[in-house]
């Protein structure tokens, strides 16, 4: 073997080697991302990231806000209510019973957060305009059981499971609506495109993304400047099939507007760095059924509410105005 050929063939050595390097690199922090995006447990050391992923400076001052709304909310009359979703395991809820109650929403909160953290600030303003609200806790978060969550694959039958709940407890005679910030709004739009019992008759979603695989994506290279590419995108794919044994993450929150029939009202604000406005608008755009578009200036993510309660509350009671009374 002359010095050249040898030189050649360290040379594949040594790239072979840091090829393998990094790939071996590259799966543990895909494996830890993965374990921050859908495990029960997150990592010891989630809390002093989490700010990466959707905290800006102006977002945490508004934090104080929501957190003494949460508070209230906690402290309201609410009846714990369990039910078993379609695969069995345990989901827990609380119901505010609103007097003389027009219609009964089902409130689905976001990734890693809790029902009283995502809806407090809204809250007083549903019960005092006629709603009962059901605040149910999404599947391995908080009370409720299962191990892994499924960025509204797999939560979206959950909706189904409560929608059942409620009709078989005495509250089928209202007109029930699905809502959802964030990962819940991605889970009551993948719901919608499924089929509904009759008095569901509207979605309110507010700030959801396109997809999994494109929310996913967004975070990893806009928020924490990581690759996406096909072997971190087929890691995930496998570890998300295994974990929630499904056969497939394919589908989308746009997919299912495409076969959506019930009205839906899309709300986004314009300043969100976690889940682009971009994306409400894809959905928009893709939803069959009657579609409504509220867009607020200088809100950020799930901050619609606090930057423009006026526009909020008057887009809603329009919508329920239009839509109580119609059967879908």
């Amino acid at each position: 073997m002359n010095k050249s050929t040898r030189n050649t063939l360290i040379g594949a050595g040594i790239a072979s080697s840091a090829i393998a390097a990094f790939g071996a690199v590259s799966h543990t922090v895909t494996k830890k991302l993965i374990s921050v995006g859908m495990d029960r447990q997150a990592p010891a050391k989630f809390a002093e990231a989490r700010p990466k992923f959707n905290r800006s400076p102006a977002l945490q001052g508004a934090m104080v806000q929501l957190e003494q709304a949460g508070e209230i909310l906690q402290s309201r009359p609410t009846e714990i209510v369990e039910t078993i979703s379609g695969d069995g395991i345990r989901l827990v809820g609380h119901l505010y019973r609103c007097e003389n109650a027009e219609r009964t929403i089902i409130a689905m909160h976001g990734w890693r957060s809790a029902w009283y953290r995502d809806f407090g600030i809204i809250s007083e303003f549903w019960h005092n305009h006629g709603c009962n609200v059901l605040y149910a806790e999404q599947r391995a978060q908080s009370e409720s059981e299962g191990e892994y969550m499924g960025f509204g694959l797999t939560e979206r039958y959950d909706c189904i499971s409560w929608i059942n709940f409620l009709n078989e407890n005495g509250f089928d005679k209202t007109p029930i609506y699905l809502a959802g910030v964030s990962m819940g709004a991605a889970t009551v739009m993948m719901a919608a495109g499924l089929e509904l019992p009759g008095n569901v008759h509207g979605v309110i979603a507010d700030c959801g993304y396109t997809s999994p695989h494109a929310i996913w994506e967004h975070i990893l290279k806009k928020n924490l400047h990581l690759s996406y590419g096909n072997l971190r995108k087929k890691t995930i794919d496998d570890m998300f099939k295994k974990n929630n044994q499904v056969d497939t993450i394919t589908d989308s929150c746009t997919d299912a507007m495409k076969s959506c029939k019930t009205p839906v009202i899309f709300i986004h604000g314009t300043d969100d760095h976690m889940v682009p406005v971009e994306m409400t608008y894809e959905n928009y755009q893709a939803c069959a059924a009657p579609k409504r578009l509220l867009i607020v200036p200088g809100a950020e993510h799930g901050m619609s509410y606090l930057v423009d309660k006026a526009g909020y509350e008057a887009a809603l009671m329009q919508f329920w105005a239009d839509y109580d009374k119609i059967a879908t």
